[in-house]
């Protein structure tokens, strides 16, 4: 996990006096270029995280595999308000009898249950999965899930997760950018840059500013060793 204040706009040489006053004048001719008002305040800090592979799961089903009455514990809290990785973990089973062992469980309960995974995890299974955004699993594979107290089926439900940034209403005004528009990432690490484009944003008041990208992106852009994290349209 990285915690970097990035930074917008280059500053030019200036004197170290007058190099505020510098960066806020590129800041608001480059904002006048394209059109928009320049956002006032500090850049916010941005956090980028791993989303590591997970199951979203109803309260049915967790019942089904955990026996009635099941409710999930924390294991650990997330950066997101109320998010937690829980205690309960399942065992994923595939096409000719791939499994993933000890696969997480992300609480609260949702309203569906669904399976993300990388593109790594899904080759290892035997299975084409399509990038999607959260809950939106129409047309895609399923699985069975193992649980200590039973099995489910999933006609559907197993997705890679598109990168995604979450957003305050603040967060998203100060990048210029509305719900379900799309950012550009770019991860400056010791020996490498790294550019993801089509971060799709997700806006929410009970949001903090945070990017998920996989475990598969994480390790292409060496996201442990990086100096600064930038968003920018």
């Amino acid at each position: 996990m990285k915690e970097v204040n990035h930074i917008n706009f280059m500053s030019i040489a200036a004197p170290i006096a007058d190099r505020s006053a510098v960066e806020a004048l590129v800041r608001d001719v480059l904002y006048r270029q394209l059109g928009r008002k320049a956002p006032s305040g500090s850049a916010p800090v941005l956090m980028v995280n791993a989303s590591a592979r997970h199951m979203h799961i109803s309260p049915e089903n967790l019942e089904v595999l955990f026996g009635p009455g099941a409710e999930l514990t924390v294991h650990k809290w997330l950066y997101q308000e109320g998010q937690f990785a829980s205690e309960q973990t399942v065992t994923m089973i595939g096409p000719r009898k791939r499994m993933i062992p000890n696969l997480r469980i992300l609480g609260p309960c949702r309203n569906l249950t669904q399976v993300e995974l990388s593109l790594t995890d899904a080759i290892s299974l035997g299975i084409d999965v399509p990038v999607r955004a959260s809950g939106d699993i129409k047309e895609t594979p399923g699985c069975y899930i193992m649980g200590p107290k039973g099995m489910i089926e999933m006609k559907s439900g197993v997705i890679r997760a598109w990168r995604h940034a979450h957003m305050s209403p603040a967060d998203a005004a100060f990048y210029g950018v509305k719900h379900l528009d799309t950012i550009t990432l770019k991860v400056t690490a010791q020996d490498c840059t790294t550019r993801f484009d089509d971060v799709l944003v997700r806006v929410d008041p009970t949001f903090k500013l945070e990017v998920h990208i996989d475990t598969d992106e994480t390790n292409a852009c060496n996201l442990d060793h990086a100096e600064k994290v930038e968003l920018f349209k």
